[in-house]
């Protein structure tokens, strides 16, 4: 049934590309939409939208990927409603072998109007360039690891294996300075993967040093503060939650906050059997790293370190005492689960899950 919401309008079903975009035209009265493509600059969809005719009788619809914002904020300024839909909700049939961007506007048209896509919530330019940053970090993290590991894995192949602790602290490095190689490829390669290491640490640091120039400025003041209360949440992760979520209320629940990092368990029930597997993934990936990443430091029993103490300072005590709540459950619940998991992942996932769940309770909370 036709959704009273969508009846009336005029219904767009955009399929946008890097060098066009398909537009599936749905009248109010019909149920075929006819298909044109037009070229994806701004002057082109202007005159789209004009040669429509009336802008608030429209309402269009986009998958959100690579092509970003512009084209929402373009088509807002210009007062028309459009929805941006998460591709991985977009229902699709199973035996459904062509697919073509035609097709694909005219199905954005038809379920559009039928109500059947999720629209997501489109940040601001300001919050969006601050997420960009945040990525970037990720990225740098990730460049960096790979950098670590393939050094590692270089020392390996010839019998090279720290045994003092743990790597990349001061002795490890100490010992690093201390390797020679008497073959000149050698050394050169130990050198080159050495210097690589360097820099991608150098880069992280200075992308880490402008982000920590939004820790107190809003919109984020008020997330890093009362996320990095909690146990694994940094002042940095508090910010890249922050910038990733932006809009913590639009989740009327907890339950779906935690669809939306992905977290929560996948399912196959039917008639009376119920399967259940592994997490759907299908939410935010950066929000779910950083989850997973803080879950891990619940491993140790309930306490409040240096660290904690110092990002404690300042914050609400509601907030401190949630957080002391959250911390004390959470703990317990990872060594419960860790006596009975050989996977210790497995039990970061399961944490990290009800993470989510305390965190949006945090950040929907009215002290």
């Amino acid at each position: 049934m036709t959704s009273l919401t969508h009846r009336g309008f005029i219904h767009l079903g955009m399929d946008v590309a890097r060098d066009s975009i398909s537009v599936a035209v749905l009248a109010p009265d019909s149920d075929v939409a006819e298909v044109d493509k037009i070229t994806s600059d701004a002057e082109s969809v202007r005159r789209l939208i004009k040669a429509m005719g009336r802008p608030a009788g429209l309402w269009v619809c986009y998958e959100a990927g690579p092509t970003g914002y512009d084209l929402y904020r373009l088509l807002v300024s210009m007062g028309v409603r459009c929805d941006v839909v998460a591709p991985s909700l977009v229902p699709k049939g199973r035996g459904d072998m062509i697919k073509t961007d035609k097709r694909d506007a005219r199905r954005l048209a038809g379920l559009h109007r039928a109500g059947e896509l999720t629209a997501i919530a489109v940040p601001s330019p300001a919050q969006e360039a601050v997420r960009d940053l945040c990525r970037i970090r990720g990225d740098m993290v990730q460049d960096l690891t790979r950098a670590r590991n393939r050094l590692g894995k270089f020392l390996l192949r010839h019998s090279l294996v720290y045994r003092g602790g743990s790597t990349w602290t001061d002795r490890h490095r100490r010992w690093l300075a201390g390797l020679s190689f008497e073959d000149k490829a050698l050394a050169s390669t130990f050198m080159h993967y050495r210097a690589t290491v360097n820099l991608r640490e150098t880069t992280l640091d200075a992308v880490e040093a402008d982000l920590a120039g939004y820790f107190t400025t809003q919109p984020f003041g008020d997330a890093v503060l009362r996320l990095g209360a909690y146990r694994g949440v940094t002042h940095m992760g508090g910010l890249c939650l922050g910038a990733e979520v932006f809009d913590w209320a639009r989740f009327p629940k907890a339950r779906s906050f935690m669809n939306f990092t992905g977290l929560t368990a996948s399912e196959h029930s039917s008639g009376l059997s119920t399967h259940r597997g592994w997490i759907t993934r299908a939410g935010n990936s950066h929000v779910r790293g950083q989850l997973t990443e803080a879950a891990w430091s619940y491993n140790h029993v309930a306490n409040v370190g240096h660290g904690l103490r110092e990002r404690q300072d300042g914050v609400p005590a509601g907030t401190i005492a949630r957080s002391w709540s959250a911390q004390t459950r959470l703990s317990k619940r990872f060594r419960a689960l860790a006596a009975r998991k050989n996977v210790k992942s497995v039990v970061a996932t399961a944490v990290a899950r009800e993470l989510a769940g305390f965190l949006w309770a945090e950040m929907t909370a009215v002290d």
